[in-house]
């Protein structure tokens, strides 16, 4: 089943410099070990491509069921350098929850997830 990442978590983001911060939330607590097993540091780095300068930085935040991701190199070196229209980060979050997670129909069902 076809899963899409804004139906089962939301998602924040902003900026620290060059770097774009996104921390992405289950909605539900049981949904999280398939974020976390699915939105690995690979994953996100393909999503960005063309979009970074720098690597991806992943760090598991179990006890809130979140992950939040550095993405160095995003904002075309930061708020007050940068000539990019979104120079502080905030449509990365967006820009995360548009990916497609493909997940077993057994694995779907028996979390309740809502198909894309």
């Amino acid at each position: 089943m076809r899963v899409r990442l804004l139906d089962i978590a939301h998602a924040r983001s902003g900026d620290k410099g060059d770097t774009a911060n996104v921390g992405v939330i289950a909605n539900k607590p049981e949904w999280y070990p398939l974020i976390s097993r699915e939105l690995t540091q690979q994953r996100v780095v393909k999503h960005f491509a063309g979009m970074l300068t720098g690597g991806v930085d992943r760090f598991e935040v179990p006890n809130l069921y979140a992950l939040n991701f550095l993405l160095h190199g995003a904002l075309g070196g930061g708020g007050t350098l940068s000539l990019k229209t979104d120079a502080q980060g905030k449509v990365y979050s967006t820009a995360m929850l548009r990916m497609v997670l493909d997940v077993p129909d057994d694995e779907a069902r028996a979390l309740g997830l809502p198909a894309a």
